[in-house]
């Protein structure tokens, strides 16, 4: 499940490029929050504490409570922005989290048991097709991977979303049975093959 993770803002007055690049002046990122049924709110963010967040990674699966002057509110990045030559961040969209809510994420896929699938023992690669898979999950609930079992897989062999176990409440966009990753032989076939069995 993606964590929560704290965060430090303040209202900002104003809205627009000129009042985004006031904030900007001051050493801060603008940020908005949004939905649940509210108004759009401006904040600010601190530079040094948001770039690190968004470099660290998984930054738009992690839910946040942001202390606004005092008052929470539990939200999740939806986009940022980052300036084209320095990759610095200029802005900050977070949709705002209410109780039973779900909303779509790109979950990342991983691979388990390599070591028990006989394509991969002689010489095959995986041919990943789908390194996220685009779900509607549960905000309360936001899976970090779903993991796709290799053990069994031989050449031409392939996996698809109804034979992966998924998270409870998690449901892809795509309601067909879309192939995640196969196994392609070895670089020349049959010959190959034999002989990356006869090394083991």
């Amino acid at each position: 499940m993606a964590e929560t993770k704290t965060l430090a803002a303040t209202v900002r007055n104003g809205t627009g490029k000129g009042a985004a690049r006031s904030v900007r002046r001051e050493g801060k990122v603008p940020a908005v929050i949004y939905g649940g049924g509210e108004a759009a709110m401006p904040i600010s963010l601190t530079y040094r504490e948001i770039h690190k967040l968004i470099y660290a990674g998984h930054f738009l699966t992690t839910i946040f409570e942001i202390d606004i002057d005092g008052k929470k509110e539990r939200a999740i990045p939806r986009d940022y922005q980052l300036d084209v030559v320095r990759d610095t961040p200029m802005h900050v969209d977070f949709l705002r989290l209410k109780p039973g809510a779900k909303l779509k994420v790109a979950v990342p896929v991983h691979f388990s048991n390599h070591e028990a699938a006989p394509g991969l023992k002689r010489g095959g690669s995986i041919n990943i097709v789908l390194h996220n898979v685009d779900m509607m999950v549960p905000a309360d609930n936001i899976p970090d991977s779903i993991t796709v079992d290799l053990t069994g897989l031989d050449f031409n062999d392939s996996v698809h979303i109804q034979s992966v176990t998924l998270p409870a409440n998690c449901k892809p966009l795509d309601k067909s049975n879309f192939t995640i990753a196969s196994i392609s032989p070895p670089a020349g076939g049959a010959a190959a093959a034999a002989e990356a069995a006869w090394d083991l």
